[in-house]
């Protein structure tokens, strides 16, 4: 079968539970892994693809090495993999460069991808408002603060990581809603984002919803790639046209506007 298909997934968030454990929803992503892969070209993972993460230069967390064989794998048949950090997991620095070769994105992108222009990247921080995360991530981005955490014990830092992931996730109070595309912070900033070159597709995750809204120009869409704690949504290019599509999941609803 021709490799022609490029698949975008974000939120993972691997290390905390859903409608699947942990280890359950990381052999679910390796099923699906493996069912792309006989068509896969590119695969870009998002961001938040850990719940939590902190790389030491000598130790990384315990556990997913079901998920980094398989991605090891795939790399080495020549399939191309992108790493976006979220949120979550924004303190990744070289380990899946130098063991997996797969290139680490801290920042957005923009690139074409068959006929379409792309912007890529999870998503926090851009936009208008939260403006106290905004401030929080430049804090947390800061080297002397990474140097200064790597410092700490691993087994305390990756317990402190754990818990302030949890309690970060109870003040989100339970499913997100849609605001409206004239409300969403990352279609706003779509809306806003300079028209050269023109941007097909805004490709984000970090929200938390399946989303495909067309912008208030023309082209211009703001897809959302959901998350994989209940929706285990993804995006499919094939070169011409994206859609979006759910794995093991017969109910997956896409937010249109």
């Amino acid at each position: 079968m021709k490799k022609d298909k490029i698949y975008f997934a974000s939120d993972f968030h691997l290390g905390s539970d859903g409608k699947l454990t942990s280890r359950e929803r990381e052999k679910q992503i390796v099923r699906w892994l493996e069912m792309i892969r006989v068509d896969a070209l590119a695969i870009y993972l998002v961001g938040d693809i850990f719940d939590f993460w902190f790389e030491y230069k000598t130790v990384v967390p315990r556990g997913y090495i079901r998920l980094f064989g398989k991605l090891r794998a795939l790399r080495d048949e020549g399939i191309e993999i992108f790493f976006f950090t979220g949120n979550h997991d924004m303190w990744m620095f070289d380990y899946f460069e130098k063991e997996l070769d797969i290139p680490i994105y801290r920042e957005p992108i923009v690139r074409k991808l068959g006929t379409k222009n792309f912007f890529i990247g999870h998503g926090d921080g851009l936009g208008p408002g939260d403006h106290g995360y905004k401030f929080l991530k430049k804090v947390l981005s800061n080297p002397l603060c990474q140097w200064l955490y790597a410092r700490l014990h691993p087994n305390f830092a990756l317990w402190l990581m754990q818990f302030s992931s949890g309690k970060s996730r109870e003040m989100e109070h339970g499913i997100p809603s849609f605001k409206g595309k004239d409300k969403e912070w990352l279609a706003i900033f779509a809306n806003n984002y300079p028209a050269t070159p023109p941007i097909d597709y805004f490709i984000f995750g970090h929200r938390h919803l399946t989303i495909d809204c067309a912008l208030n120009r023309s082209p211009g869409r703001y897809i959302n790639l959901g998350e994989w704690l209940h929706t285990c949504s993804y995006a499919v290019f094939d070169g011409k046209e994206l859609v979006i599509r759910f794995f093991e999941n017969e109910n997956g609803k896409i937010i249109k506007d």
